[in-house]
């Protein structure tokens, strides 16, 4: 687990996520053609408010692999 500072609609915050979750937002970060900060802030202001925003993080990479693959 990892400790990542980002920059988000002018404020700093931290995410925690392993590696390979790191990795692969920033892949889904280039394919579409965004700057992480932006995904990451896309994901923030679509959680609810009691969510965790790493947690979220998570989530769209597992429904982005599972789309990849075709997976429910």
């Amino acid at each position: 687990m990892r400790k990542h500072s980002i920059s988000i609609r002018g404020h700093r915050t931290s995410i925690s996520l392993e590696p390979a979750f790191f990795h692969e937002l920033e892949r889904i970060a280039r394919e579409r053609r965004l700057p992480l900060a932006a995904l990451v802030a896309e994901v923030d202001a679509a959680r609810p408010d009691d969510g965790n925003l790493s947690s979220a993080l998570r989530l769209l990479v597992l429904e982005d692999l599972k789309r990849r693959v075709g997976s429910p």
